[in-house]
């Protein structure tokens, strides 16, 4: 049974169609990516998703019970303001040390605990937002380009916690991103979307797609290529540690 099943969704702001029948569906432990240039609809369909916005027609089918991680674009945290990265993670609903603990662990920074939010850097910031979003064990975790601002290394290291973390929890993963050389080949699946789906399917289909060639270039095949071999190398680095 799938966590989500989307069937002929419109979004509309106004007169303005920004969705237009959307059919998909995230499957149990499924990591998928949305692509798509710019005020293609990435952010408003994974805010439609989670209820954040309501649409116009179509239907939107959740599984029972079922938990949402969310890791935003950005998190604006005051200087000013002193705030442990615990006590952070403890607001506005309590969690206890263990909790945090385990989530910080499966975030990778789990001895960051004690540290300030403001002395973190961008990937550990983005991090401790994972650790957030992995409070609540979720079954479906959703991150909308958690990586805007990180460089090419830290991206690539945080997408493969993301798998790690696919592997440790069980959770199915969504996520937007706008890197194409570096979530291809982490996905089970990609989408990609401008207002409507244009071509989905495995990476190396839809990186061949003459609908996703349009908007992205054929260079993505050469980049894709380049991923999966230094993915499938760190990989085997990390087995022989």
């Amino acid at each position: 049974m799938n966590l989500i099943d989307i069937s002929n969704l419109f979004v509309r702001f106004g007169r303005h169609a920004v969705l237009e029948d959307i059919s998909m569906h995230v499957a149990p432990r499924e990591i998928i990516t949305i692509v798509g240039p710019n005020g293609s609809g990435k952010t408003t369909l994974l805010r439609t998703i989670i209820g954040a916005i309501k649409f116009n027609e179509g239907i939107i089918s959740r599984s029972k019970g079922l938990q949402f991680g969310y890791v935003p674009q950005r998190l604006y945290v005051d200087a000013a303001l002193p705030i442990t990265v615990r006590r952070f993670l403890s607001l506005p609903h309590y969690s206890s040390d263990a909790a945090i603990n385990d989530s910080l662990i499966h975030a990778g920074v789990g001895n960051m605990g004690d540290r300030q939010m403001i002395d973190l850097s961008g990937g550990q910031f983005q991090r401790v937002l994972l650790a957030r979003a992995l409070l609540g064990d979720p079954d479906l975790l959703i991150l909308d380009e958690a990586t805007q601002g990180l460089d090419q290394p830290g991206s690539a290291a945080f997408y493969r916690q993301i798998e790690l973390v696919r592997h440790r929890l069980g959770c199915a993963v969504l996520m937007v991103s706008h890197e194409l050389h570096v979530v291809m080949a982490a996905s089970d699946r990609v989408i990609c979307l401008n207002g409507h789906i244009c071509c989905q399917g495995a990476p190396a289909q839809v990186a061949e797609a003459p609908e996703y060639q349009a908007l992205f270039g054929s260079g993505t095949q050469g980049a894709l290529a380049l991923y999966q071999h230094d993915h499938t190398h760190s990989h085997h680095e990390d087995h022989a540690e």
